[in-house]
């Protein structure tokens, strides 16, 4: 069983067992009422039958809606892929000019190559420990790296490294009032 109830495999086999208990129900009525059998009995087997036959319907539109709900979710996730392409697509010129101007602007600040990498790394974000793990240092040589480039580049910390290239980038659009986003 998985966190939306039960499986594709178990779905089945109690679908399986519920008809299963139809047919021979279903039959041992047909034998009872040939063979004489009283009504309370008779009704009480048809109540059975009856019941199992809801459940397998209930098991079935169970599995129905399970599937309608994945081939969404596929199709959700599909138009997301297509949508972060066509973002990286129009956007590239931008990156890849942003990206030179990032590169020229460590160049000024005369960054070594180390530098250079620790700074890119920082800018995405990541920690000390991360950086040091991705270039294969210790958490010292991280921190120490990072340290330069504050100190070369005169600003106080991550966040004003960050402020340095991106803030501008992060400017809200002039529209006029009556324009909408699409």
């Amino acid at each position: 069983m998985n966190e939306n109830g039960l499986s594709n495999a178990e779905r089945r086999l109690l679908a399986l067992i519920l008809v299963s208990i139809v047919v021979l129900v279903g039959a041992d009525l047909a034998t009872d009422s040939k063979e004489g059998v009283q009504w309370p009995h008779l009704i009480v087997e048809l109540s059975v039958a009856l019941a199992a036959a809801a459940g397998f319907v209930m098991v079935m539109r169970d599995s129905f809606k399970k599937t309608h709900q994945l081939n969404e979710s596929r199709e959700l996730a599909k138009a997301r892929e297509l949508e972060v392409e066509r973002w990286k697509a129009d956007s590239k010129k931008f990156v890849d000019g942003l990206s030179v101007a990032i590169d020229t602007q460590l160049e000024r600040w005369a960054l070594t190559q180390s530098e250079k990498e620790v700074a890119l790394l920082l800018l995405k974000g990541l920690s000390l420990k991360e950086i040091a793990d991705i270039r294969k240092t210790t958490e010292k040589t991280a921190r120490a790296q990072s340290v330069a480039v504050y100190s070369k580049s005169g600003l106080a910390g991550r966040s004003e490294l960050s402020a340095f290239f991106l803030e501008d980038l992060l400017m809200p659009i002039d529209r006029p009032p009556d324009a909408r986003q699409v």
